[in-house]
């Protein structure tokens, strides 16, 4: 196994996030989680969406993709198929997981793509000066909402559990070390894992704060006898605590979508040449004559 540390994933850009933003954290999770897993730069894709989060590409030393809003996932699952040495995380925001990119999230947890998807949410739109967003509770007061949302919040974990994710997990951007370890547990994961981070805005969140989560959230290694093969007892216990629990929710052992496919080669196809004969090629241009 290589030995890697943290500071092999740093890559001298300074994130211009604001200070005290929980995405500083999650940052340094996937760091250290590459590093612990034995992985090198050259090992790791990271793939972004918009967003404060999507600025997460541009942080870390790996191959990395700054996609558009809402669409990290389908460029994640494409890297994937190329190149199925690589190890892919998709990044994103609430808003860019579970408004817009909502149809990509549920149809990459059903496929179950051996892919993991870190999502910081901050139940705000940040980037764009504090807006509602899916993750924003019934009544939050916002420049969009000025008198309370009417919606209620979507229910990222549930919906997981309701579309076939076989790895999902939730964590705090201020407990390093489970984010960490959650992180390392998704890309071990042989399948879809969705990590969904509380990563709170200190700029326009003045609601979900730290020590708002501090108070409010309950890990699951505290509940009596939770079993996280048990997609019943995750759902249930999702309900019974607000969905405000940290840890692996539900972890299920099935074939990923690349196990599925068949004649998929063993050789990845960034890895083979793309190069026709000239003989071939004119085979080909002449059916079009």
């Amino acid at each position: 196994m290589t030995t890697s540390t943290i500071k092999d994933f740093r890559n001298g850009v300074k994130p211009n996030w604001c200070p005290g933003c929980g995405d500083f954290s999650v940052q340094s999770a996937i760091q250290r989680a590459a590093a612990n897993i034995g992985l090198t730069p050259e090992d790791l894709a990271l793939v972004s969406g918009i967003g404060c989060s999507g600025r997460i590409s541009g942080y870390i030393r790996s191959y990395g993709f700054h996609g558009t809003h809402g669409r990290a996932l389908p460029i994640a699952q494409g890297v994937k198929m190329a190149n199925r040495d690589l190890t892919v995380v998709a990044a994103g925001g609430d808003g860019d997981g579970f408004a817009i990119g909502i149809g990509h999230t549920i149809h990459a947890m059903r496929r179950n793509m051996d892919i993991t998807y870190i999502v910081m949410d901050n139940q705000i739109y940040g980037l764009t000066k504090g807006q509602t967003s899916p993750r924003s509770d019934d009544g939050f007061v916002t420049s969009s909402t000025p008198e309370g949302s009417i919606e209620q919040a979507l229910p990222p974990m549930e919906t997981a559990l309701m579309s076939g994710a076989t790895f999902v997990a939730q964590s705090f951007s201020a407990d390093i070390k489970d984010l960490t370890a959650t992180i390392e547990a998704g890309i071990n994961h042989k399948g879809f894992s969705i990590i969904n981070v509380f990563s709170p805005c200190v700029t326009y969140n003045k609601v979900n704060t730290y020590d708002w989560f501090k108070e409010n959230l309950t890990k699951l290694s505290d509940v009596a006898g939770y079993d996280n093969t048990d997609r019943a007892m995750a759902m249930n216990t999702l309900m019974e605590h607000n969905s405000l629990v940290t840890g692996i929710i539900y972890q299920e052992e099935r074939p990923s979508y690349q196990e599925m496919v068949k004649g998929y080669a063993e050789k990845p196809l960034a890895h083979s040449s793309l190069q026709l004969e000239p003989a071939k090629f004119q085979e080909f241009v002449s059916e079009f004559m």
